[in-house]
């Protein structure tokens, strides 16, 4: 059994909500039953299609090779340690709230610890390549960001594996930090994440999720706030082809006074079978007054025979707030916009592309790091170019 952090951080961390969940909130694979796809947290994902990662039949037969690289920039004073699971620092932000996570968490003996020093300025990326070479892995990496710095972190998801992780982001007071993770996998790919974000006082974080590749990929990013004026931004942009699963669930827990968050996930889907599920959570518990607060979910449908499942759940214990808010919808291209176009001379092809770069443009341009969305302007390029040959 794994053993669980005594830091008084990750105890905090751990009161996060847990009425919303069948099991609450454990270190410990065995406190998670397996599930049958009935429990609410489960019944979109495809069981069957975890390769074991749910039932713990993976864990057997880890080993699978991955090949992790961490670059800093130079002179920074960030630094990067190895250490072992029961270090005092793994699991301080948060603690996994379901079975695969609990199994990450039990599975590796070795974690990744990178820390930015308190006040330290980058203006290079921090970034954190993850590629698969085949088999069944399992990770954990702790970000810590020290008071009144300003990082930005990009995690590379690439290659073949089938691969259970949590991601720890404890964010000092008053720090400024932008992460930006890539799911670029390879189309038989197996992807389940947490990612856990502890938000100092007065302190912004703003996490963009892209998830291209993977058979199914299942993203599950948590914010809970350490201290009052705490903002938190998540932002997400999905493109599932035919046959993918492309599953991302939030959860904002609003526990301190006068903290801010907003939430902006948009997809496009193509392709026979292509599944999307978006469910965002937002939790205002009573002591969490001045709480200003907004999650939306768009998606645009590209073809027949995809499917869109989204829920927004928005829980209010107190009325001393200063706004919350969510909407979500999914629809097809707008005939008006292709005719617009079409009718000044843009053949429909070029025009339906105009169309999908500009739904997700807003959101390319929140990533920040001009090498990474010029990348997934190409990949969209493709992606378009497959939808439209």
């Amino acid at each position: 059994m794994a053993e669980a952090p005594t830091n008084p951080v990750a105890l905090a961390a751990e009161s996060t909500v847990a009425t919303r969940m069948s099991a609450p909130p454990s270190f410990d694979v065995a406190d998670f039953p397996v599930p049958t796809g009935r429990e609410e947290e489960w019944r979109f994902t495809p069981l069957e299609r975890l390769r074991g990662l749910h039932d713990g039949s993976a864990a057997a037969t880890a080993g699978g090779s991955v090949k992790t690289e961490v670059t800093t920039p130079e002179g920074s004073g960030v630094t990067v340690e190895t250490v072992s699971r029961d270090d005092a620092r793994v699991g301080t932000a948060g603690t996994p709230v379901d079975r695969v996570a609990a199994q990450a968490f039990s599975a590796v003996e070795k974690a990744t610890v990178i820390t930015v020093p308190a006040e330290t300025v980058l203006t290079e990326p921090v970034r954190v390549s993850v590629h698969g070479e085949g088999g069944v892995s399992f990770g954990h990496t702790v970000f810590r960001i020290g008071a009144f710095a300003e990082v930005v972190l990009v995690l590379d998801h690439t290659g073949d594996t089938v691969r259970a992780a949590n991601v720890d982001f404890v964010v000092g007071d008053g720090a400024k930090v932008t992460v930006v993770s890539v799911q670029d996998w390879a189309d038989t790919a197996v992807h389940c994440s947490q990612h856990n974000a502890l938000v100092g006082r007065d302190a912004t974080f703003k996490s963009v999720v892209v998830t291209f590749g993977g058979d199914v990929v299942r993203i599950h990013p948590r914010v809970t706030y350490a201290g009052p004026g705490g903002e938190a931004e998540l932002y997400g942009l999905y493109f599932t082809d035919g046959g993918q699963h492309q599953e991302h669930r939030l959860l904002v827990d609003h526990s301190a006074p006068n903290c801010r968050s907003n939430v902006a996930y948009k997809g496009a889907l193509q392709g026979a079978d292509a599944h999307a599920v978006w469910i965002g959570d937002v939790v205002i518990q009573a002591a969490a007054t001045g709480t200003d607060t907004y999650e939306l979910n768009r998606n645009l449908v590209l073809t027949d025979g995809a499917r869109v499942d989204s829920v927004p759940n928005l829980e209010i214990e107190t009325g001393e707030i200063a706004g919350a808010g969510h909407a979500s919808a999914t629809g097809r291209f707008e005939d008006e916009q292709l005719f617009y176009l079409m009718a000044r001379g843009i053949p429909e092809e070029e025009a339906r592309r105009l169309v999908v770069r500009g739904f997700f443009a807003e959101l390319i341009q929140q990533i920040g790091v001009p090498d990474v969305e010029e990348r997934l302007i190409a990949k969209l390029t493709a992606e378009l170019e497959r939808s439209i040959a």
